[in-house]
């Protein structure tokens, strides 16, 4: 976990979590993992890929997810996305639905969302690798200390910045944002299982880029 792989934006601010003891013990976590010959998604050079594609200074509104997808192919280092190429997972083709409704942008051939990373969206997940096929498996291992060391610092950022909370899980990592200065977006999760229960139809694509507008920031394009 060299850190040269993180850009320097980020590695200026964060470069004492790497070494703290809860690191080192997620660092040694890790490589027991992949000693064992478990596969762990995604490769280890996009572990720090939200991070690297959207600088801290750029950073207009983060939208937060859990843990990487745990299918072959799928993870990339963003939350959300896949690359080209990859079935599009359900949550991201309801995300893509509520997209249509609240903007008339038609859903995306593909799922990659690096266009949005590259506009200022941190797409962010709260544990940054997961094992093959287990969702969850590497949870409380330490990525959510250090995932909440990176929202900590973009609150402290003296701009206004957005945070697209979907569920529960999103919604209490983020418990000390300060709402004074930033807009907080919360709905139920985007998931086929929770998305009829208020996550259609709540427009966060439109409120994002109001705001954003309102405090002379560009908005974001989020035509993929």
């Amino acid at each position: 976990m060299n850190m040269v792989e993180i850009h320097e934006s980020w590695l200026n601010h964060l470069s004492q979590e790497f070494d703290s003891p809860y690191m080192a013990k997620l660092k040694a976590f890790l490589q027991s993992e992949r000693d064992a010959g478990k596969q762990i998604f995604p490769p280890s050079e996009l572990w720090f890929k939200a991070l690297n594609m959207t600088p801290l200074d750029q950073v207009k509104v983060v939208i937060l997810g859990q843990d990487p997808y745990h299918g072959p192919g799928q993870a990339h280092g963003l939350s959300f996305s896949v690359p080209k190429g990859v079935r599009t997972p359900p949550s991201l083709v309801n995300i893509f639905k509520e997209l249509n409704s609240d903007l008339g942008i038609e859903p995306a051939s593909h799922g990659n969302l690096e266009a949005w990373a590259r506009q200022g969206v941190l797409l962010l997940n709260s544990v940054l690798t997961v094992e093959a096929h287990k969702a969850g498996s590497h949870q409380k291992k330490g990525w959510e200390t250090f995932t909440d060391a990176v929202i900590r610092l973009v609150n402290e950022q003296p701009r206004p910045i957005v945070f697209i909370l979907w569920g529960a899980y999103a919604q209490a990592k983020v418990s000390f944002v300060d709402e004074s200065r930033h807009l907080v977006i919360r709905s139920v999760h985007p998931s086929p299982l929770s998305a009829h229960k208020g996550f259609l139809g709540t427009k966060p694509f439109s409120k994002a880029n109001a705001f954003l507008e309102k405090n002379d920031v560009t908005p974001i394009d989020w035509a993929l």
